[in-house]
């Protein structure tokens, strides 16, 4: 049975290119998430940014699994003139724990407007929702979370489920 999804985020490194770690242990009793596929949807705001040319070498050396919407991404515009984009990040089993899962994505910070009284700028990076599919398990394909649970493209490749976090500040 389901009881219920731990979700963080944390982000590594200083300075403007970090690294953004997820991980999630599934809340499965008396049970692996062997046969589960995890991913976590991420809207990054105008403040940070992936850049979609190291995205690509990852993916060409099957470093990652992500979707980047919009694809395009101006690299090289200040946080007042970007938008917002989605991530859709795969997350690979954790071979320390039958249940967890986890992925890291390069984030670069963008220049801020100057201010006066700092020189810090705040971007907050919303809660990703986790989308879980576990379609090897009977059982697990029948959980959801509390109301949360929603289904996302074929239903014959199961059912995904989606579970939050609270927003962190960078």
């Amino acid at each position: 049975a389901c009881q219920d999804a731990t979700v963080m985020q944390e982000l590594l490194k200083e300075g403007f290119h970090r690294d953004l770690l997820v991980k999630v242990e599934l809340g499965v009793v008396g049970e692996d998430a062997g046969g589960c596929a995890v991913a976590a949807r991420t809207r990054l705001p105008p403040g940070i940014y992936v850049d979609p040319y190291e995205l690509a070498s990852l993916q060409r050396h099957n470093l990652t699994k992500v979707v980047l919407i919009p694809d395009v991404v101006d690299v090289e515009a200040p946080e007042y003139l970007a938008t917002d984009h989605l991530v859709l990040l795969y997350m690979e089993p954790d071979p320390q724990c039958s249940r967890c899962f986890r992925a890291a994505l390069p984030v670069h910070g963008r220049y801020h407007r100057p201010a006066e009284e700092s020189e810090e700028a705040l971007v907050v990076l919303k809660s990703p929702e986790v989308l879980v599919c576990c379609c090897d398990s009977e059982s697990l394909v029948t959980c959801s979370f509390g109301e949360r649970g929603i289904t996302v493209g074929n239903p014959e490749l199961g059912i995904w489920f989606c579970v939050s976090l609270p927003e962190m500040e960078l």
